[in-house]
């Protein structure tokens, strides 16, 4: 259980494990562009700045990996001004230990601190000014494990991309706290955690669950389809499948295989607890995948990407991706410019 603090200035007990442990600092500087660089290279490029002049910059990170969910924590000790590239495909829940954050991100503005989380959505515009002395514990979560969980909680397909209210209050839940002193203990008591897949995904279910369960959300209000959410083994051994090769050419029937069922009972399988077919949950992974290269600023040609994603028909493919999220693939690209 965690433990409850006692002020703003105190920690949960089983996250100061993860914060004094020096297995998981990932580095400890003063020098801001290495700093950014090293920021830069666990969550997203951004631009770094110190206002002013005087306190030292004395910034630490401790990073925990763990498959598609990450817990991090980052302290400044100087004011900074933070500007993120979109993140692309990713969900970010930013949770002050101590001192303040100004938060601005997708038309709304929180003044964020020991009460009050930021999460940031992946398309989002964000500017922060993070006061000196803010240290922030961050749990990093893909776009792509909390919209297919959002899926299987809802029965049936997203009519559009999902987005969380910018402020959390996030020690007002005790899920939330819950999962937060779990992955802590993780971290701190099995270095190793990663190699065990199957418990890594069901970590990444549980961690999608509580979130999506805990802060509103676009989908928050939208009532389920059918009363179960758990989904059977063979559509979670399909969805896993999907998700590692879905650069490469894959079939129905070399689906069915890998689940171990018939083609017929794979198709009833995510008609019935996804909502769609395995083919069109491929077009979407793929799709998804498209854009966040296109927003990662790595190439700056959509057919290029397209066709690595397996979409050789370009009108088709521009019609599907703006009936997913609302732009052509060329407005996403220049959105990075």
């Amino acid at each position: 259980m965690l433990t409850s603090h006692s002020g703003p200035g105190r920690m949960p007990t089983a996250i100061c494990h993860l914060l004094d442990c020096p297995d998981r600092l990932l580095f400890a500087s003063g020098d801001l562009e290495e700093t950014q660089l090293r920021v830069s290279g666990v969550m997203q490029s951004h631009r770094l700045r110190v206002p002013g002049s005087g306190k030292s910059l004395d910034a630490a990170m401790h990073h925990f990996g763990l498959g598609e969910v990450s817990l991090s924590h980052l302290r400044y000790g100087a004011a900074v001004c933070i500007e993120p590239d979109p993140l692309g495909d990713f969900f970010l829940v930013q949770m002050p230990l101590h001192g303040c954050a100004d938060i601005r991100s997708g038309g709304q503005a929180i003044d964020s601190d020991t009460e009050l989380a930021s999460v940031l959505n992946p398309d989002d515009e964000v500017h922060m000014h993070w006061g000196a002395g803010n240290d922030q514990l961050m749990l990093r979560l893909s776009g792509s494990l909390l919209e297919r969980t959002l899926v299987g909680l809802l029965g049936h397909p997203l009519d559009a991309p999902l987005r969380f209210d910018l402020g959390f209050r996030w020690r007002e839940s005790f899920p939330w706290r819950s999962l937060l002193a779990y992955l802590a203990d993780c971290a701190a008591q099995c270095p190793d955690f990663s190699q065990h897949k199957l418990v890594v995904s069901s970590v990444e279910q549980l961690a999608a669950s509580v979130l999506l369960a805990a802060h509103r959300h676009n989908y928050t209000d939208a009532p389920p389809v059918r009363c179960t959410t758990i989904l059977p083994r063979h559509v979670r051994r399909a969805q896993d499948y999907l998700q590692a090769h879905a650069h490469e050419p894959v079939s129905v029937e070399q689906l069915a295989l890998v689940a171990g069922i018939s083609v017929r009972s794979l198709y009833a399988g995510f008609r019935d607890f996804l909502g769609t077919s395995p083919m069109n949950y491929l077009r979407d992974l793929r799709l998804q995948r498209v854009r966040a290269e296109l927003l990662g600023g790595a190439t700056g040609n959509v057919t290029g990407v397209a066709l690595r994603w397996g979409f050789s028909h370009m009108g088709r493919f521009s019609t599907d991706y703006k009936r997913r999220y609302g732009e052509t693939p060329g407005q996403t690209l220049r959105r990075r410019a």
